[in-house]
């Protein structure tokens, strides 16, 4: 026997829809297997499938890409706390806790968005791999890694929004993803975010990058508090807040489409509650 069950579309790290980085929810009544997960995941086809199911702490949270798990996603938990928040699962003023593969993360709902506490992310120095300046179109000024993705910065805004990189030989780099970013006229800095390998060729709005972001910005800005802006096709804007160890990254979110699916009625996927659509 099958049931139909509602899957719940987010624009993350944005204030209308059709903007930011989409993330598909999926509330679950237990803990679902991995494989399961991972082919819901490649069904929906977003950069990021998030599944969430209660407990008595918060909440469990896992973000799939169509082709792997990953072990942190901004936009994707932005987008669980939004779709939780507006189902009316989120006590007023009181901050989600989410249990990840990167430890408790907390989320606060405001009136201004939600504000995500997540751990910083230092980058260091490395030397660029073989072909990296070929394969993403354009030299690095610097280069170093967090130890999960390659780093780069290039030369001017101008040159990272021209960028075309050959996904092929940026997929050849055994990466989570490719980070480029510049200093910028109207934020404190742009960015883009490359991850061939992870079964994304650019990502809208990444909000992990910003966890390496925030700390390299910083220390060469001065501030703590800084507004970045991922400069993909649907672009977004992540305000960040440098907190030791740790990061705030603020945004806000849309919900903008509920679709239904048939699962088997022992899935243990639970159906959402019908609200209004997010608008701009």
């Amino acid at each position: 026997m099958k049931v139909r069950q509602s899957v719940v579309v987010v624009d993350a790290f944005a204030d209308r829809p059709f903007a930011g980085n989409q993330a598909a929810v999926c509330r679950l009544s237990n803990p679902a297997s991995t494989l399961w997960m991972q082919a819901i995941a490649g069904e929906m086809n977003l950069s990021e499938t998030a599944f969430v199911h209660r407990r008595p702490d918060g909440w469990g949270l896992r973000w799939f890409t169509p082709a792997v798990e990953v072990n942190l996603c901004g936009h994707a938990t932005l987008a669980a706390a939004h779709a939780l928040t507006e189902a009316g699962l989120v006590e007023a003023g009181q901050p989600l806790v989410f249990h990840t593969r990167s430890g408790p993360l907390s989320v606060l709902p405001g009136d201004a968005g939600y504000a995500m506490d997540f751990p910083a992310l230092p980058v260091w120095a490395q030397r660029a791999p073989a072909g990296f300046a070929e394969a993403i179109g354009a030299a690095a000024v610097w280069s170093g890694t967090d130890g999960v993705d390659l780093f780069a910065e290039l030369q001017d805004e101008s040159t990272l929004r021209l960028l075309k990189p050959d996904f092929t030989r940026l997929g050849g780099f055994q990466v989570r993803g490719i980070i480029v970013t510049a200093r910028s006229a109207e934020f404190d800095f742009v960015s883009r975010f490359f991850a061939p390998a992870s079964g994304i060729l650019e990502d809208p709005v990444t909000g992990s990058a910003h966890c390496a972001l925030g700390p390299y910005w910083s220390t060469r800005l001065n501030r703590t508090e800084l507004l970045g802006y991922q400069a993909s096709a649907r672009g977004g804007r992540v305000r960040v807040s440098v907190r030791g160890d740790r990061v705030v990254l603020g945004g806000m979110a849309v919900t903008v489409r509920r679709g239904e699916r048939e699962v088997p009625a022992d899935s243990g996927v639970e159906t959402w509650p019908t609200t209004p659509l997010g608008r701009p």
